[in-house]
């Protein structure tokens, strides 16, 4: 018999728990067991008002964004919609099913700012990485670092050549992104090479074509620990990979400054080999660098390489194949020079006496009349680098290195933060911020939510 569903009258009564509508199993349980927000009002604090009306309840917007950089919800509007929705929203926000859900415009007052002076969004994202440490998650013994290109909320069409003179009018009337780039461009070198073309809507977002067509964007830089992937640090930086490298630097001093962690071995890609990054990884740090020697002086054409040349330590000189010594230094000097070269090299150079007779020659310099080997002051790192090139652990530390990857690939793809919403330097690093928090919460929870009677039924 077919059954027809009965319009009665309305009940006057409801006995309702939001807990029983939740499953166990639920993403935001486990999110919920190891997000501690007890000192966000203290944290807060000061940036409150003592007297008037009260504000809404800063730990209500934070479980909002939370939820938002979890589940992919990028509009604030529709995040304000799931959350009036969805029953386990509401239970993580800790709203009853009558009360109200704050207006979309209360995010980005609050962004702007009191969340953005009081730097709420490092302090919740180091919260979360002391409950992983505390949980276990954490070694210390291995970081991995890497970096990707995020598009600005920016048009191509909105974009001027930078060499052009821009008029940016009254500083006091300009949007907060032209802000920023006016006070970064106080403190910076007025000699600097200006950059190809300058976003009026963004002026501190790059131009960059890495992948494809040319568009605007920032790098988002992760500093990850090798055991259980976990996020340590995070930093937005411009596109380039002389700010990736000064973004890793940073990123270290201040985990060790922080937490007092330092790895013994850090793991990158060819952008961390250069010679003053490896330079600064042995001798400063004492780590060691997994990550290959970017080396320029190999060399396709047949001819003699700088590996084919023998180094002499205690002479300071190298040998050639035939021999003959290269020096940086062929006759002694009343007042000792500084060989040091603006690109941190010591040239070294051959003998045009020796040269000359040499039935090598051909091999090794045809279109000049001497042999010179640039060697760089940091070079005995850069041979540290490439003797654990060699070792099996490198090719482990090789492998362990996809996680990051897989990390920028759940964070555009799941979480899909592709494209910024909001604008400048401080923006990109508020939501980096935020989508790092939101992974290593969805890591913790998935690693360490126990398994239920049903979960173990459930087909794979």
């Amino acid at each position: 018999m077919m059954g027809f569903q009965t319009d009665n009258q309305e009940r006057l009564f409801y006995s309702f728990n939001l807990e029983d509508h939740v499953p166990q199993n639920h993403l935001l349980r486990g999110i919920n067991q190891y997000l501690d927000l007890n000192e966000l009002h203290k944290h807060l604090a000061e940036h409150y008002s003592h007297t008037g009306r009260p504000s809404i309840d800063p730990e209500l917007m934070i479980r909002m964004l939370i939820i938002g950089y979890s589940f992919g919800i990028r509009s604030e509007r529709r995040l304000c919609e799931e959350v009036h929705l969805n029953l386990a929203y509401r239970w993580f926000c800790r709203l009853g099913l009558e009360d109200k859900v704050p207006d979309h415009s209360t995010f980005s007052k609050n962004r702007h700012g009191r969340f953005r002076d009081s730097g709420v969004f490092r302090y919740l994202f180091e919260t979360v990485l002391q409950r992983c440490m505390n949980e276990g998650l954490v070694r210390g013994e291995g970081f991995a670092t890497d970096a990707s290109v995020i598009k600005a909320d920016a048009q191509r069409q909105r974009a001027v050549p930078g060499e052009e003179v821009i008029d940016w009018g009254n500083p006091s009337e300009a949007t907060r992104p032209v802000k920023e780039y006016l006070a970064a461009l106080e403190q910076t070198n007025p000699t600097a090479t200006p950059p190809k073309s300058i976003s009026l809507t963004d002026p501190l977002s790059s131009w960059t074509a890495a992948h494809g067509p040319a568009y605007f964007a920032y790098c988002t830089n992760y500093l990850i620990d090798l055991d259980a992937g976990i996020i340590v640090d995070v930093e937005a930086s411009s596109v380039s990979k002389s700010a990736e490298v000064d973004a890793t630097k940073k990123m270290l001093d201040r985990v060790e400054e922080k937490f007092d962690l330092k790895p013994t071995r850090l793991v990158g890609d060819t952008n961390y080999g250069s010679a003053a990054m490896l330079g600064w990884l042995v001798n400063e740090k004492q780590i060691e660098p997994h990550v290959p020697v970017l080396d320029k002086t190999e060399r396709t054409d047949d001819t003699f390489s700088c590996s084919d040349f023998n180094w002499n330590e205690e002479a300071d000189e190298y040998r050639c194949p035939e021999g003959h010594a290269l020096r940086s230094n062929w006759r002694p000097f009343k007042n000792p020079r500084n060989q040091i070269t603006k690109a941190d090299t010591i040239i070294y150079r051959s003998s045009k006496l020796d040269c000359v007779a040499c039935p090598q020659k051909e091999r090794c310099c045809p279109n000049t009349e001497i042999r010179k080997i640039a060697r760089s002051v940091h070079e005995d790192a850069r041979d540290v680098a490439r003797k654990i090139y060699l070792t099996p652990e490198y090719q482990e530390s090789r492998r362990e290195r996809k996680k990051v990857e897989m990390l920028f690939a759940h964070l555009k793809r799941i979480l899909k933060l592709d494209k910024l919403r909001l604008r400048g330097l401080s923006g990109a690093q508020d939501e980096f911020l935020l989508a790092a928090t939101a992974q290593n919460l969805r890591r913790m929870a998935k690693w360490l939510m126990p398994v239920t009677q049903e979960d173990e039924l459930m087909p794979a």
